[in-house]
């Protein structure tokens, strides 16, 4: 009876552990308020290991991958990063062509020189500063929140223009919802090199049909290098730059993890709505999500077609499919749990609380009595436009051609007001110029013009027609409503859709000519529709929805204080701490907290590109020739799962024990816990990381490249096991305003 009642409590203690920790925290507040409970659950260092201003920590580890698309670590003294697989692949597929396959093959440089560059830089952040006082002052209560907001702005943009120096920036962010305000401090180095990646056979295993899901066995990392003038200063790639010398790369750990053990992710999530409103979810469920599945559900369609057919098409549109894909089915699971776990009404419930609370005190209700008022007038008006609002971006926007014509009109406006000034005309042509060298590599004509054709088809099907862009009358009477045949004519015409035209309009441009296009007919007519009809419309509904938000987020907090609070993702540096551990995802299914090398075997099917084993990656496994990545057992760990609070932007981001150490890389979120950007489920939210032997093992038995993990300073000792001690403290997020999902 005694053993069975001290397995209960450990089960209780375990269960308890194992609820995912909510929270992606300001790593100035760690020592306020998650310190003590991140010692609890394991965590050996301080507050002040992770973030001080006058010493280095692990934040100085953590990259930032050009604008915030993705997050890495440092692994060695010697500008060495990590990061996700399908976060490098758009440099991997840049630097690919039918002749050097690397999407296929993967890269190992054997040697320095042998590294390629990038074509992207990395941030590290140097400081947080709160500068809420100081915007706060130059506001005040009888602004509208049009005034407010520029006003915001303004002093943003002061505050952000006394960074200076090389490589040094900054973003100032607006956090909870216009109540607060940070300066984050950059620097930037222009030089990053690929190091290494995997066969998209190993790093995208699974593709697709695996994408969000747990189990997984998917090595998702690849491995750069940044570079430094010798002054050890941001620079342009130069053959005489030297290797990067970071403030602190992080020790990797081979120890491996078990059930309950102290994680911890480092990175930059793009954005969350935790606090998206009913009327938000309902807008999310009813309109926007279902027109984002279906347009990119038809162009996914048109890129396989033509993938398929052609080798070098694959190749060029390989990160392109990545990208739609990967929010198609993003959308798909959100909508999902949306509805399975009923979000609305229990968005609705928790705004009933707060206005009963607002209104039961005649100070609180003059202040804050608005707030649903104010949303339910900001949806109602933005219901009008959601769906012409969506389709532009994801059909209209997503025409490659379409896209290049914007790039063109800032030559239209010099060439309509003074075509005289050689100067300005020649820097816009140069301009031009420069947008076009990238877009022809990774280009083919006839993909586009199907893509086109299909995507304004489906604007003129599904959106009101006075909401559709201008072009819509040019193919109804010119072409008498066949968009194949409006389609085929730009694309045999027009300089948007063939390098010579370009080239040949550049070298002589006139007005005239431009005018005449229809490719640029049809691009200047929807960035016009865009920026005259659509865009003031939505920002019209903005104003109370902003107001809204700003006003609910303030009493959310006044109306509970003691609760710990946190602003939504925004592409900031965010620390997010949980546990390792398993999870049951629905009735009767239980989901194991790792996976091993069986289920690559398991998974293994040659007719299928998603589940294709490498010949050498297979011998490896079936011989079980692990080495010192082994387990105790003698398995290859894959991938692992922890309860840690992450987005996209996270992707990339080190997951480390309590040591600091590096134990995998953060790359996915699961299925079942696909509402979670809008609401947190901590019975199901996981995160899903690639293991980090499974990367090392990648590296020296697979790929035969064992000098790049001596580069790194590798831990083999064995954890300790300890007694688990949980306390766990409410949480609750900052309200956020809609916003959409970043790549992941």
């Amino acid at each position: 009876m005694m053993k069975r009642s001290l397995s209960l409590l450990f089960a209780a203690v375990m269960a308890l552990a194992t609820m995912a920790h909510e929270g992606m925290w300001l790593l100035t507040k760690l020592k306020q308020i998650n310190e003590a409970e991140m010692q609890k659950l394991g965590f050996k260092l301080t507050a002040e290991d992770i973030y001080a201003i006058n010493r280095s920590g692990l934040k100085d580890a953590v990259v930032r991958l050009g604008g915030g698309f993705c997050s890495g670590e440092m692994v060695s003294a010697e500008g060495l990063f990590l990061t996700n697989h399908h976060c490098g692949y758009d440099a991997v597929q840049g630097l690919s062509s039918v002749e050097n396959d690397y999407l296929t093959n993967g890269f190992w440089a054997m040697d320095r020189k042998q590294e390629l560059p990038a074509g992207f830089g990395v941030s590290f952040l140097q400081r947080i500063d709160d500068v809420t006082d100081k915007v706060l002052a130059e506001l005040n209560d009888g602004m509208s929140e049009a005034d407010r907001n520029n006003k915001v702005q303004e002093v943003g943009a002061k505050l952000k223009a006394e960074i200076t120096g090389n490589g040094m920036s900054a973003d100032f962010k607006v956090m909870f919802e216009g109540n607060e305000f940070y300066l984050f401090i950059y620097k930037t180095y222009r030089d990053v090199r690929l190091v290494g990646v995997p066969p998209s056979a190993i790093g995208k295993f699974g593709g697709d049909t695996d994408n969000w899901m747990w189990p997984r066995h998917t090595g998702d990392f690849a491995m750069f290098r940044v570079y430094t003038g010798p002054d050890g200063e941001p620079a342009d790639y130069n053959e005489a730059n030297v290797p990067f010398k970071p403030a602190h790369h992080f020790p990797v750990s081979i120890a491996g993890v078990k059930e309950g053990d102290f994680a911890m992710v480092m990175g930059y999530p793009g954005s969350t709505d935790r606090f998206l409103s009913s009327q938000g979810v309902k807008l999310a469920l009813d309109i926007e999500q279902p027109s984002r599945v279906k347009i990119r559900r038809a162009k996914l369609d048109i890129y396989e077609e033509f993938m398929q057919a052609d080798n070098k098409v694959r190749i060029q549109y390989a990160s392109k499919h990545a990208s739609v894909s990967n929010y198609w089915k993003y959308f798909i699971g959100q909508q999902r749990g949306l509805k399975r776990l009923k979000v609305y009404d229990k968005k609705k419930a928790q705004e009933d609380e707060l206005m009963a609370w607002v209104n039961a005190n005649p100070e609180r209700k003059k202040q804050y009595g608005d707030i649903i008022t104010l949303l339910e007038r900001g949806y109602g008006e933005r219901t009008k436009f959601e769906k012409a609002n969506t389709y532009m971006q994801e059909a209209a926007f997503g025409s490659e051609a379409i896209i290049l014509g914007f790039r063109l009109y800032g030559l239209k406006m010099q060439l309509a007001t003074d075509p005289k000034d050689a100067a300005k005309v020649s820097a816009a042509v140069a301009r031009v110029q420069a947008a076009a060298e990238e877009f022809w590599k990774d280009y083919n004509p006839a993909t586009d013009q199907k893509v086109t054709a299909t995507m304004f088809r489906m604007i003129h099907e599904d959106v009101e027609r006075d909401l559709q862009p201008p072009v819509m009358t040019t193919i109804e009477k010119k072409f008498k409503g066949n968009f194949d045949a409006w389609a085929r004519a730009m694309f045999s015409t027009s300089i948007l859709t063939d390098k010579k035209r370009l080239d040949a309009f550049l070298a002589k441009p006139t007005l005239k000519a431009l005018e005449k296009d229809l490719g640029f007919q049809a691009a200047e007519g929807c960035l016009n529709h865009y920026r005259n009809i659509l865009g003031p419309a939505i920002d019209a509904s903005q104003q109370d929805l902003d107001r809204g938000y700003r006003l609910m987020v303030a009493a959310m907090r006044e109306m509970d204080p003691n609760r710990s609070w946190y602003p939504n993702a925004n592409s900031t540096m965010r620390l997010t701490y949980g546990t390792v551990g398993s999870y049951v995802p629905m009735d009767g299914a239980f989901y194991n907290f790792e996976t091993t090398h069986r289920g690559v075997l398991e998974k293994e099917d040659p007719t299928n590109d998603e589940f294709i084993v490498p010949a050498r990656q297979k011998e490896l496994l079936l011989k079980k020739d692990f080495g010192r990545y082994a387990n105790e057992k003698g398995d290859l760990i894959l991938c692992f799962i922890s309860n840690n609070d992450i987005t996209g932007g996270n992707s990339g981001s080190p997951v480390l024990n309590g040591n600091g150490e590096l134990i995998g890389i953060a790359f996915d979120g699961n299925w079942e816990a696909m509402s979670g950007d809008i609401a947190f489920e901590p019975e199901l939210q996981r995160t899903i990381s690639v293991d980090i032997r499974y990367v090392l093992w990648t590296i020296d038995k697979f790929a035969g490249a064992g000098h790049l993990v001596n580069e790194m300073t590798v831990v083999e000792r064995k954890p300790v096991v300890e007694e688990v001690k949980v306390e766990v403290a409410p949480v609750t997020p900052a309200p956020a305003k809609p916003a959409k999902p970043v790549k992941k």
